[in-house]
């Protein structure tokens, strides 16, 4: 096994130069952590984490816990675990669905909080207390819809997203524009966000807000988006656009207005949310809202990782990009922008 001392040799440097730039330390001249990490590619050193981990008391685990059904989630997840993997850590995926005992399961145990150097979470079922009082004792990120005091939090902006996703629709001359997703929640929700977009839109582009566009579902899957979409085709005015508050749904939908033999997006146009690999080989490809899930995961990791080097500043609220691909389901034209 090569060593740090093997690599300080070839680099003319010594040990703990070497080990700077292994622990990514700031204070190393570019240089010399250029000429460091040469002599570290061409000995293909590998960092010995259960000896860090011993030195450092810590298990070098991160736990990152989703609802794992929606495949934005498992896009993200991957991200994360390349960016953890980077720095040295192992990521362990546990599986939430969203349910609120499961998520309790996972995060309350004892044993579970010992065993991991920190968690990212994205919580849809626990309260804001029971979310605070669990985060005050292991360092702790949380994404996505829910954010509460005292806990560092990275998410996207969902109303602005929201607002351009229906205003390109309105852009386009849409005047009847649907929004699927609506679910009420007791606290802080996507939904929530996302119709306020919704909502904000119509109003700048002077079109009426109609209550029976905007269409509940029970879960965020296709068959929801098919049968929310079926629902307005029933009306005596049906839409001409829809907003869908995520891409499976945006899926669904479409599969409701092919089914009755209209076209997309000549009859109906389409916007999904979350810029699903799946939704670029619809048919159409489908127009949707992309957040930087690469940059999800760095601020994710990045500011975990600084609360477990010991980082006590106040909680913070870090915002990730995200940006409209315009698509054939919106247009009829292939390529995308935004």
């Amino acid at each position: 096994m090569v060593t740090q001392r093997d690599v300080a040799r070839r680099a003319g440097v010594s040990v703990r130069t070497v080990s700077n730039v292994v622990n990514n330390f700031a204070y190393v001249a570019e240089e010399t952590r250029a000429q460091v990490q040469q002599a570290l590619d061409e000995l293909g050193y590998r960092p010995n984490l259960a000896a860090r981990s011993l030195n450092r008391g810590r298990s070098n685990l991160l736990a990152l816990v989703l609802p794992l059904d929606v495949p934005y989630f498992t896009e993200l997840a991957a991200h994360v675990v390349d960016r953890a993997e980077e720095r040295g850590y192992t990521v362990l995926i546990d599986r939430t669905e969203g349910v609120a005992e499961r998520e309790r399961q996972i995060v309350m145990r004892r044993d579970r909080s010992a065993l991991f150097d920190g968690f990212i979470f994205s919580p849809l079922g626990l309260t804001e207390d029971e979310l605070r009082d669990w985060a005050g004792k292991c360092p702790a990120v949380t994404l996505g819809e829910v954010s509460v005091e005292g806990v560092d939090h990275v998410a996207i902006d969902d109303t602005a997203a929201a607002r351009a996703a229906t205003a390109h629709l309105a852009a386009l001359g849409r005047s009847r524009i649907a929004a699927i997703g609506v679910v009420e929640k007791p606290h802080g929700n996507t939904s929530a966000h996302r119709s306020a977009g919704y909502r904000q839109a119509l109003e700048e582009a002077g079109l009426p807000i109609r209550p029976e566009l905007a269409v509940p579902v029970r879960r965020y899957q296709r068959q929801d988006g098919r049968q929310a979409m079926d629902r307005l085709l029933d009306l005596a005015e049906p839409p001409d656009a829809v907003f869908c508050y995520n891409d499976l749904l945006a899926l669904g939908a479409m599969r409701a207005v092919l089914a009755r033999g209209l076209r997309v997006p000549e009859d109906v146009a389409i916007v999904g949310f979350d810029a699903i690999d799946e939704g670029r080989f619809a048919t159409p490809p489908l127009t949707t809202i992309a957040p930087d899930k690469e940059r999800i995961a760095e601020l994710a990791v990045t500011r975990l990782l600084a609360r477990i080097e010991g980082d006590e500043s106040p909680a913070v609220h870090l915002e990730a990009p995200w940006r409209l691909m315009v698509d054939q389901s919106t247009t009829g034209v292939a390529g995308a922008s935004g």
